[in-house]
């Protein structure tokens, strides 16, 4: 894999990450006429939960669903007008968000919300970057060629790397939307990155529960899990050398899987070489199960189902040696043509309640293949 920088015309980073045996890469400079990037995020402390809110008013302003002849990830073509990429191919690219939800040097606010203590307030100083995963507008994830998805795996190592040795960052978050239902506002194959100033109260959960676990029986609890998982066997939907993939017991969403490294590395970077070259086989196969889990009948317009692919990695500094690496796919499609809804229950009180059982979501992943 080769990785080259450059710089966009107002200043961003951008690197271009090339399969192996690719050419050696130069990169053309980016000449369009653009504004300097404006950010004004702040975040805002929940009282009642313990939360940090952050507040990006700026993004109300980002491309929204443009034309495919008119997307700001393909490659700048001759005829076409430029794009966020200035080359005329690409592999992988990586690149500073133009409206990110976190930013390096946003301005300093006042410490309190309307001077009162109970509101704490603080500059939402992170980084959001785009991944691109391949230049062909009209590809899916799901069917990368190996080689293409060891490269993004590169890309990602290389970037949770980085960016966790920036000031101020607490935690590493690649992930991907797929699909209109999401709320996804761009249709070229593509991810992001996020570097928070803050551990998200999803892993600051995991570490407190886990931190209970370790002091109550003196073992890891995700090993403790994945053990669990492999031995019941009735979840697990891949098996590899290095790698399951299994629908936890208490899943959420109506399709939903955990793929965890059998070694209890802290993220992408931490991996050896052998990890990763099985990842980027059982990983676009897990993907490929999602797709066929409906079977032939969906009524979507879009036969895809829609999903978030998130990686969650240990925290940067807390709690590091008490959570692992591990990805969580899951959709809000629970049948062709309809998707689970949060509604009162979720959205209101935070209690999730599943509508099938998580053992017959594996059973289906696994008659997916």
């Amino acid at each position: 894999m080769m990785r080259t920088p450059a710089r966009m015309a107002d200043g961003r980073e951008l690197f271009y990450f090339d399969d192996p045996g690719s050419p050696e890469r130069v990169a053309p400079p980016d000449d369009r006429d653009l504004p300097a990037v404006q950010t004004g995020s702040t975040m805002r402390y929940d009282v009642l939960t313990g939360e940090w809110v952050t507040i990006a008013a700026h993004r109300m302003d980002r491309t929204f669903l443009p034309p495919a002849d008119h997307c700001p990830l393909d490659p700048t073509r001759p005829g076409r007008e430029p794009t966020e990429i200035p080359a005329a191919d690409y592999d992988v690219v990586v690149f500073e968000n133009r409206f990110p939800s976190f930013a390096r040097h946003v301005a300093d606010v006042p410490p309190e919300v309307d001077g009162n203590p109970l509101w704490q307030q603080r500059p939402a100083n992170g980084r959001c970057e785009v991944v691109c995963f391949t230049s062909d507008h009209d590809a899916a994830f799901a069917y990368l060629p190996t080689e293409r998805v060891r490269t993004v795996i590169e890309a990602w190592a290389d970037r949770t790397a980085e960016l966790s040795a920036l000031d101020g960052i607490e935690e590493v978050f690649p992930f991907e939307n797929r699909g209109l239902e999401i709320g996804v506002t761009l249709q070229h194959p593509h991810g992001q990155i996020y570097a928070y100033p803050f551990v998200t109260p999803r892993t600051g959960q995991l570490v407190t529960r886990a931190a209970e676990h370790r002091e109550r029986t003196g073992r890891d609890l995700l090993q403790d899990v994945l053990d669990g998982e492999r031995k019941a066997g009735t979840r697990v939907v891949l098996d590899g050398e290095h790698w399951t993939a299994y629908v936890p017991a208490a899943a959420r969403w109506p399709v939903e899987a955990h793929l965890v490294p059998h070694r209890p590395v802290p993220d992408l970077a931490a991996l050896d070489d052998a990890e990763r070259d099985e990842l980027a086989v059982l990983y676009p196969d897990l993907l490929r199960r999602l797709e066929g889990f409906f079977g032939e009948d969906t009524v979507s317009a879009d036969p895809r189902p829609p999903y978030i692919a998130g990686w969650h990695q240990a925290p940067v500094h807390a709690g590091r040696d008490l959570t692992r690496l591990h990805l969580q796919l899951f959709s809000l499609r629970r049948s062709p043509g309809k998707l689970k809804y949060l509604a009162g229950s979720e959205s209101g009180a935070g209690a999730w309640i599943l509508d099938v059982t998580p053992e017959r979501i594996a059973q289906r992943l696994r008659d997916a293949s």
